[in-house]
C-alpha cells in the first residue's frame, strides 16, 4: 500500500485509489485551508503527540444518515424527563478542550493534542466547526464537536460528565440535523455506541460517492449554527444566556 509524505503544498492524494490503504498521508499542516481540503476529500487527522499529523480515510466508513437514527425506548424516555438543557455553539472551547481531557473507558491519553484544540478552534471561529453542548443546572457535562460542509456533519469527538448527557445532546442534533436536510453523519470509525443509534459500515468509494452528493448540496443558512438551544429548558433549568 502506498502512504504519501505531504509537503507545504495544500494537496492529498485521492482516497478513491485502489492502493491506498485506511493511513492515507503523513505530515503537512492543520492549516485551515488544508483541514477544510481533506474534509472535502474524506481525509481527517488523527495523530498523538509523539506522532508526526496522520491523516486517514478509513475503510470501510462508520456514516450515520439522519432520517435512520434510532433512539432506544429507555432513552427517550430520559429525553421526555427535560434533565438537561441542549444548546449549539454555546461553548466550542469547553467542549474541544473536555473531549481531550476526560478519560473514556479502554483508551490511554487522547488524539486531541494542543495543536488540534488550536487548529479546529480557529475552524470554529471560520465557521466550519461546531459544539453541541449538554448542561445541568449551569453546569457543562456533556457533549460533542465536528465539522459541517454542506450537507454532511463530519462528527470528530463527544465526551460526558453525567450519564445520558452526551446521548441526549447527540439525539437532540441528529434531529436538527435532520430537519434542515443534511444526508450523513460521518461517523469515521465503528462503535458499538453508535451502531445502536443506527449507524453502518459502508465501503470507502460509497462513503465518498455519498459525500460528494451531500457536499454538492451547499451550506445551510447560518441562522442554524447561531448559539442556541436545542431545548425549552422548561424542566431542566440549566441553560445559560
Amino acid at each position: 500500500m502506498v502512504i504519501y509524505y505531504l509537503s507545504s503544498e495544500n494537496f492529498f492524494p485521492d482516497p478513491f485509489r485502489d492502493d491506498v490503504d485506511d493511513l492515507l498521508a503523513i505530515g503537512g499542516d492543520l492549516s485551515p485551508e488544508r483541514l477544510i481540503t481533506a474534509y472535502q476529500k474524506g481525509i481527517f487527522p488523527w495523530y498523538s503527540e509523539e506522532s508526526p499529523i496522520l491523516w486517514w480515510s478509513p475503510n470501510p466508513r462508520l456514516i450515520l444518515c439522519p432520517s435512520q437514527l434510532h433512539v432506544a425506548r429507555r432513552l427517550q424516555r430520559e429525553i421526555k424527563k427535560q434533565r438537561f438543557g441542549v444548546t449549539i455553539n454555546k461553548d466550542f472551547f469547553s467542549v474541544i478542550t473536555s473531549c481531550a481531557q476526560v478519560a473514556r473507558s479502554g483508551t490511554n491519553g487522547t488524539w486531541i493534542v494542543p495543536e488540534m484544540i488550536e487548529a479546529y478552534t480557529r475552524l470554529h471561529e471560520l465557521g466550519f466547526a461546531h459544539s453541541i453542548e449538554s448542561w445541568y443546572h449551569g453546569e457543562l457535562v456533556g457533549g460533542l464537536y465536528g465539522v459541517a460542509i454542506g450537507k454532511i456533519f463530519f462528527g470528530e469527538s463527544m465526551f460526558f460528565l453525567m450519564s445520558n448527557a452526551s446521548k441526549i445532546a447527540f439525539v437532540l442534533f441528529v434531529r436538527a440535523l435532520r430537519d434542515y436536510g443534511f444526508h450523513l453523519i460521518d461517523c469515521q470509525q465503528t462503535t458499538q455506541h453508535l451502531l445502536r443509534f443506527g449507524a453502518k459500515e459502508v465501503s470507502r468509494k460509497e462513503f465518498l460517492i455519498r459525500m460528494d452528493e451531500a457536499l454538492q448540496e451547499g451550506n445551510v443558512q447560518s441562522s442554524f449554527w447561531r448559539p442556541r438551544s436545542l431545548t425549552d429548558g422548561a424542566r431542566s433549568g440549566s441553560l445559560i444566556y
